[in-house]
């Protein structure tokens, strides 16, 4: 029994691990749906591009300082992002978008490999957390529980903003009907803007997290699109309630699905998908607009 006990303890933290890291790169990018109605398919170069800096940054002033220059470095990118291509293309419509930020994928992963090469980077877990913890009998990194923590955090945090702040208010009736919102005198390009830029830095923050368990490579971003996409449709666009639950399923699925079920834990989750398109076109908790 113990073991047995072991086993679902070691598998649901695994899964609460993998749902925290692709919730910190999902609730940036859902919130940009949901407001700016934009489909930034970079987002997941945004993201390899917070683990490179980290890594980089890691090695001259330390984990917790790459960890803190991986954010900032990528929305100051986004900035740079948002007044050269997003802005623009806002009202060009999802096609060209998609074809933008698709084309926008490919030329950070060139720039990512002609900056560190085409070789793997590793970046070291720190000190203070290069260790294991007990949990019910069961061993496990410390750094992992980190990640939980951090994800559980920044979760918490946004809660608060978006539930019990002007701002917050602000961005929901933006979400929900943004032209109302510019009738109402709040300045949605403003709006848009600093979302925009928090999103990016969130998805900093999730490749600085990233590069301690993963190899850093220059398609490492390409790797999380996917997911992460997974993880928006199910839980809903514009909503951080969809953001937790779907990174939650998603996390769940593909950790005990691989576990369970090998032989079809590659098609589980896009089953799962499925049905969330079949049953709720618009997602399991979306945002009202």
């Amino acid at each position: 029994m113990q073991a047995d006990l072991g086993f679902w303890v070691l598998q649901g933290l695994n899964a609460l691990q993998l749902s925290m890291l692709l919730f910190l790169l999902s609730v940036g990018l859902t919130v940009i749906f949901g407001l700016m109605h934009f489909v930034n398919l970079a987002h997941g170069s945004l993201y390899a591009l917070g683990a490179y800096a980290a890594a980089t940054a890691g090695a001259a002033i330390g984990f917790w300082g790459g960890l803190l220059v991986a954010p900032f470095a990528v929305a100051a990118l986004g900035v740079v992002l948002y007044l050269v291509f997003i802005r623009r293309m806002r009202r060009a419509g999802p096609m060209a978008q998609v074809l933008v930020t698709f084309g926008l994928i490919f030329v950070m992963l060139d720039l990512t490999r002609i900056v560190w090469g085409a070789q793997a980077l590793s970046a070291p877990v720190p000190a203070l957390l290069d260790g294991r913890l007990t949990i019910l009998g069961v061993e496990y990194p410390a750094y992992r529980l980190f990640v939980i923590a951090l994800g559980l955090a920044i979760w918490g945090v946004l809660a608060l903003v978006l539930g019990r702040t002007q701002i917050g208010a602000m961005i929901r009736a933006g979400v929900d009907n943004d032209s109302m919102a510019a009738c109402m005198g709040i300045d949605v390009e403003k709006m848009f803007f600093l979302v925009f830029c928090v999103g990016c830095a969130l998805a900093g923050l999730a490749g600085a997290v990233a590069a301690p368990l993963l190899s850093v490579t220059p398609d490492m971003g390409l790797q999380i699109l996917i997911p992460t996409l997974i993880v928006i449709v199910i839980g809903g666009l514009g909503s951080l309630k969809g953001a937790i639950a779907g990174s939650l399923i998603y996390g769940v699925v593909q950790t005990f699905g691989a576990v369970l079920f090998p032989q079809f834990a590659s098609i589980l989750i896009y089953g799962l998908l499925a049905a969330v398109l079949i049953l709720r076109p618009a997602g399991l908790f979306p945002a009202k607009g």
